[in-house]
């Protein structure tokens, strides 16, 4: 069985959500069951860049992930595309057995086994600015799946008012999970600078509308790595 791979990269640090700032080693699969109107990794999720896609089994990613970090068991973050809709049940027990820990961060379309082998499950329901549509039953069946892991967390891109009120409504079906909410980046291209003032203000705009309105439960916080690198891949 082979993994398709988009690209495997660092250590560099993760950019958001409940691990913010820790060293990490990504391994980005190939694949989407998603399109979304903003997304920002169309190399690994658009099937017109599967030539590019690398089939590696469990045991040459996890050589490359060992290569990459100088064999010093840190972080692995799995993500997509939509990671889900592999096995990489085999890859996260090789890790493990050799001092690694794993994350993951999915849409909570596909539930997996080995979310609970996972040290931390980052479940990132798409709202409605993507223009796609959460079965929340399959949502539910994710966290379920997550229950033995060491954390499970919720994260929401915010890039307007309806995708706000779709976060407390989305926070209100699940309010056992941790809640981390950032703001949207408009600018996905990755030959193109980012305007560092315009995401300041974007985050600014979410931390009033949910604090100022007395919205306290999520945790509010910026796409770190797009401050620091803008879009440019493998970083």
């Amino acid at each position: 069985m082979t993994l398709r791979i988009a690209e495997i990269f660092g250590p560099t640090i993760q950019g958001e959500g409940a691990l913010i700032g820790e060293p990490t080693v990504f391994v980005r699969a190939g694949g989407c069951d998603y399109r979304c109107s903003w997304c920002d990794s169309l190399h690994a999720v658009d099937s017109a860049f599967r030539s590019t896609w690398a089939p590696m089994t469990a045991d040459a990613a996890l050589a490359e992930v060992e290569r990459l970090s100088g064999g010093q068991p840190l972080t692995v973050s799995l993500s997509g595309g939509n990671p889900a809709i592999q096995d990489f049940g085999p890859l996260i027990s090789l890790g493990r057995a050799r001092g690694y820990r794993f994350a993951c961060e999915t849409q909570g379309s596909v539930a997996r086994p080995w979310f609970g082998d996972l040290a931390t499950l980052v479940l990132s329901p798409k709202p409605p600015s993507s223009g796609q549509r959460v079965d929340w039953d399959a949502f539910a069946a994710c966290v379920a799946a997550g229950a033995p892991a060491g954390q499970t967390v919720m994260k929401i891109v915010i890039f307007d008012e309806a995708d706000l009120a779709w976060a407390r409504d989305a926070a209100a079906r699940h309010p056992g999970l941790p809640l981390y909410l950032q703001p949207g980046n408009p600018e996905v291209d990755p030959d193109r600078p980012v305007d560092p003032q315009a995401l300041a203000d974007r985050l600014l705009w979410l931390v009033e509308r949910t604090t100022g309105r007395g919205w306290f439960t999520p945790r509010i916080l910026p796409q770190l790595h797009v401050l620091i690198w803008g879009n440019r891949r493998g970083v």
